[in-house]
């Protein structure tokens, strides 16, 4: 934090004035309102836009029971909204009208901070890749042709998107072993994590246009993170040829804090180098700002930490990501998730999927209580949490996205 604030933080908080990030909260069985993470706090924005006399368009967004009206209005809404946001939290002439605003963390429960509308997740560590190649492709060339050509994802299913803390129930399904003559049903026994970061946009297109790498921070208005759950068994054996579908569709877990895209200004690095030259369309090597960025992960299994994966590592970035989702013309909604897909690294406790860092149960984890896995067991709860460069040395927090396997049903 740059200076003491009448609202003052500590310096290590990482939900300070210069992150602000967005959520949806209610208290005591009330309706759900729009807030920011403040410290130990949750800002109800809606009561502070009354409170300091905000006035017309703005007071109208930061009242709604959803950040989506507020994605739908655009880049210059968004920063007119943060703007007086981080006024009000750090003026001293708001101090009085917005202190009774502030409500503590603990005493809120946290919803979907968004509607989602549609749900894309993308394949875009080389790491992750080369290892489910390797894993799969013995003695072949790791990665797929098209790999380093587009940046490979899937239509996922935006109904079960659900928020962090919602139980994950283990999905059945048919599944096949490669020594097994038939398929058979039942619960998956080879129940993953992927651990992401999702972009949430806002502003929406037509059909038939497409986002342009240089547009891209005119549509994507934050960051969350993202468990893209995934069943191992049921989609080896399903996602031939069309890829993944009820492997994937039962549940994906967001945090509940939508971090603002203005708020990773410190964060944003160049991505890594390519040893492939990206068509037209996806050749961000002149892009300024980078639109890389170094947020740093961390994966615990029942409390106990298994993995750090480093965003910074991924080899394509989410302006790329963006502008080949629509180069078909696929129109944007405000609402629309994208996600990653699994952020690994180059070493064994920076991959971010359990079939990495088992190499497909081969190489069991083992817990401080003694036992392994090489998947996930019913009652297991799976922690992400992730922090990135602010200003000044401090850390930009993202809060966690946290999900337990119930049994199935």
């Amino acid at each position: 934090m740059n200076a003491v604030t009448p609202f003052a933080v500590p310096q290590d908080s990482p939900f300070g004035p210069d992150n602000l990030p967005y959520g949806v909260f209610s208290t005591a069985g009330g309706p759900r309102r729009l807030g920011v993470a403040y410290g130990d706090h949750v800002l109800d924005v809606g009561a502070a836009a009354r409170a300091t006399g905000a006035a017309g368009e703005l007071a109208g967004l930061l009242e709604a029971p959803s950040l989506n009206p507020l994605l739908e209005a655009g880049r210059p809404a968004w920063r007119q909204a943060r703007a007086a946001i981080t006024a009000w939290v750090t003026a001293e002439e708001h101090r009085a009208a917005v202190g009774p605003c502030l409500v503590p963390r603990g005493e809120v429960t946290l919803h979907l901070p968004f509607e989602v509308a549609d749900y894309v997740d993308f394949y875009a560590s080389e790491h992750h890749a080369a290892n489910l190649g390797r894993i799969f492709r013995p003695g072949a060339e790791p990665l797929t042709p098209n790999w380093k050509h587009l940046p490979i994802g899937y239509h996922g299913r935006a109904g079960t998107v659900v928020v962090s803390g919602t139980p994950v129930v283990r999905p059945s399904g048919q599944r096949k072993a490669p020594a097994e003559p038939a398929p058979s049903y039942g619960p998956s026994q080879r129940l993953d994590i992927e651990a992401e970061v999702g972009f949430v946009v806002g502003a929406p297109t037509p059909l038939g246009e497409r986002v342009e790498l240089r547009d891209a921070d005119r549509h994507v208005f934050g960051v969350c993170l993202v468990n893209d759950w995934s069943a191992r068994d049921l989609q080896a054996w399903e996602y031939v040829p069309l890829g993944p579908f009820l492997g994937k569709s039962f549940a994906t877990s967001v945090s509940p804090w939508v971090v603002p895209l203005d708020a990773l200004t410190h964060a944003r690095i160049e991505p890594p180098a390519r040893d492939t030259e990206p068509l037209p369309y996806l050749d961000d090597r002149s892009a300024r700002p980078p639109s890389g960025l170094d947020i740093a992960l961390e994966v615990r299994l029942n409390g106990h930490p298994v993995s750090r994966p480093p965003f910074a590592a991924m080899y394509w970035t989410y302006a790329q990501m963006l502008a080949h989702m629509t180069v078909n013309g696929a129109s944007l909604r405000a609402g629309d998730l994208f996600a990653s897909g699994t952020v690994s690294g180059p070493d064994r406790d920076t991959r971010g999927a359990l079939i990495e860092l088992t190499w497909n149960g081969e190489q069991p984890l083992e817990l401080p209580d003694g036992t392994t896995r090489a998947f996930l067991q019913d009652g297991d709860e799976i922690t992400i949490t992730a922090t990135a460069p602010g200003p000044n040395g401090t850390r930009i927090g993202f809060g966690e996205v946290t999900g337990r396997i119930s049994p199935a049903r």
